[in-house]
């Protein structure tokens, strides 16, 4: 099993089209905040009308990844929240979950995800073991990806040891993030097994359990009827 994770029109239309094509992978469709520079003025239309086509072969799982990110300089913090919440509103209204970007943007993304409450992961987290508590408070789930393996990621620990396991899931970020030994690589989800490995030895169980219930988790939250060869 695959989740796409999309940015712009150009991705969503890639996973749609693999998804397609491969009986396990699955994709969302969404524009990213990193990508309000080029997002087109009829972005609203378009997400509609991927959104017709991911339904028809029933590979559609989620919206995102939307969110916000106030790490560049020049960003357009209006635009960012108001396509955020324009495709938070499309998420709730279609009964799909979100993927939710969010980086030096807490405050901001806190203040919507508590307005709407919807379902989703906030995924490749970065914040606060508060912050990951008043998540889980709202229903919904924490991503980790290989940065948790990093020696010197003390909060990202703090905020894994904060969650429950049952609200966990592990992601690649890819082509980022990649845990050690593969530090500087391109992170696939080859990799993986490394960070389920990290979020093991914080929850005091193995890693093989880890990979078991983060997969469990998934399946719940973007509604996929796990093959067990998976």
């Amino acid at each position: 099993m695959m989740i796409h994770a999309a940015t712009d029109e150009a991705s969503s239309l890639f996973g749609i089209e693999t998804s397609e094509r491969y009986e396990g992978f699955y994709t969302s469709v969404g524009f990213h905040p990193e990508c309000m520079d080029k997002l087109p003025e009829d972005y609203e239309r378009i997400l509609e009308e991927l959104y017709v086509r991911a339904s028809s072969v029933h590979k559609l799982v989620a919206v995102g990844e939307i969110g916000l990110d106030y790490h560049y300089e020049g960003f357009d913090r209006e635009k960012q929240l108001r396509v955020f919440e324009t495709q938070l509103r499309f998420a709730l209204k279609r009964s799909l979950p979100v993927i939710v970007h969010c980086r030096e943007a807490t405050e901001d993304c806190m203040k919507l995800l508590c307005a709407y409450r919807p379902e989703g992961v906030v995924h490749c987290f970065s914040g606060s073991a508060e912050t990951a508590e008043e998540i889980v408070r709202l229903g919904m789930y924490i991503g980790f990806t290989g940065a948790l393996a990093f020696k010197n990621s003390k909060k990202a620990k703090r905020a894994c040891a904060a969650v429950p396991i049952q609200r966990l899931l592990l992601e690649t970020d890819c082509p980022y993030m990649a845990p050690p030994p593969y530090r500087g690589q391109r992170c696939d989800s080859s990799m993986i097994e490394e960070t389920a490995k990290a979020m093991a030895e914080i929850k005091g169980t193995s890693a093989q359990e880890i990979i078991e219930i983060t997969g469990e988790n998934a399946c719940t939250l973007f509604g996929i009827k796990r093959n067990t060869e998976d």
